[in-house]
Formats: C-alpha cells, structure tokens, sequence
C-alpha cells in the first residue's frame, strides 16, 4: 500500500516569533488542520529560533517560508496551500 506523504508545516515557537504573533498563530493553524480534516495529511511541528527574529513570525509550509505572518494573513496562506488539492 501506497501512503502520500505528509506536508510539514514548521512554526517557530522562539520567544520572539511567540510574543510576535506566533502564540495565536499555533491556535489558529491547529483549529484549521481539525476544521479542514488535515490532521492526518501534515506534520505539524514547532521549532526554536532559525535567527530570523526581525523578520518574524515566521511560518514554514513545504520548502515555502513565510515572514511576519499575523493571524489576519495566515488563514489565506494555508488556504493556498491546503483548499482544493
């Protein structure tokens, strides 16, 4: 049997990425994967600082990296990832 590989979506969870933003970012990512029956189809994982604070939050999908995600750009962006694949 032939499984599909999981997408990884890394969240820095550093302390300046988490004071950023971050800290409601990993609610909202989590309520979008249970909303959208993802759960089984990502690696969901955080992670420490990457050394890049200035440009954080910071939010990994695949190979893409995103910078200074808010909470109010994050829902379109696992929307381009994760709706109608």
């Amino acid at each position: 049997m032939e499984y599909a590989k999981k997408t990884e979506v890394t969240i820095c969870l550093g302390s300046s990425c988490f004071a950023r933003g971050n800290n409601k970012n990993l609610e909202i990512i989590q309520s979008y994967f249970k909303e959208n029956d993802l759960e089984d189809k990502v690696d969901f994982k955080g992670h420490l600082c990457e050394d890049e604070c200035k440009k954080g939050p910071t939010l990994k999908i695949g190979d893409q990296v995103y910078f200074g995600v808010s909470p109010q750009i994050l829902r379109p962006i696992l929307d381009s990832h994760f709706k109608n694949k």
